[in-house]
């Protein structure tokens, strides 16, 4: 997202006291944030698995710790710290929901292959997204290149498309004095949207059903974009 967009973020005010106090990570944090690593050394057992004693249960303990264990965690965790829409800060006092789930998706950030397989099979990304949380309407094509920041924080309907380099963001973050200001909220994308190549959705953006983005367009948080 660029500056522009950043900037628009809404400024709710929240306690000054608990703005200043910028408190070191929390220990659950800090867990959380050596979770890709976890992943990326269960992938390379597992692969050496198949490589020395190739069958079905290896391929399977592959595939498991690259789709399943980080969803499982992923749900487990947000039954326990559900994500809160709205502003916060994530030097504040407590633990931020918003940075553990970030730390389980990661791993799909810095490896994006891993979801372009997916969208190669058809309803396997759509699925793959309710699986997180979102919902997600029937015939909704993905091109390979599309980037979701946050995969349970968007409601899309039926028969949209996503152009190339789309990209969705339900949150941003913005350094304010000494801390740095969170602010999440779900992107909802009506029916029959058709979203052109690099369209970048900022969060809390609404898309009425019917709706043409053309190429480069980037909408505000908190914008409603119709077709007119």
């Amino acid at each position: 997202m660029n500056e522009e967009i950043i900037d628009a973020a809404p400024t709710t005010p929240i306690d000054k006291a608990e703005e200043s106090k910028a408190n070191p990570i929390t220990f659950l944090s800090i867990i959380l944030s050596c979770f890709p690593a976890l992943v990326i050394l269960m992938a390379i057992a597992s692969f050496l698995w198949i490589c020395f004693s190739p069958g079905i249960f290896s391929v399977l303990a592959f595939l498991s710790t690259i789709y399943i264990f980080p969803l499982l965690v992923y749900r487990v965790h947000n039954a326990v710290y559900p994500l809160k829409e709205g502003v916060s800060y994530l030097g504040g006092k407590g633990y931020s929901p918003w940075w553990g789930s970030h730390q389980i998706q990661v791993i799909y950030i810095a490896f994006p292959t891993l979801e372009v397989l997916l969208r190669l099979i058809p309803g396997a990304f759509s699925l793959w997204l309710r699986l997180w949380g979102s919902k997600v309407g029937k015939n909704v094509y993905w091109t390979p290149q599309f980037e979701i920041a946050d995969r349970g924080l968007i409601e899309i309907g039926d028969r949209v498309v996503f152009g190339h380099g789309v990209g969705i963001y339900p949150h941003i973050i913005k350094p304010r004095k000494e801390n740095l200001m969170l602010y999440v909220k779900k992107v909802k994308i009506g029916s029959n949207v058709f979203l052109g190549a690099w369209n970048h959705i900022g969060p809390g953006v609404s898309i009425e059903e019917g709706t043409y983005l053309p190429v480069f367009t980037h909408i505000y948080p908190n914008k409603k974009f119709s077709q007119t």
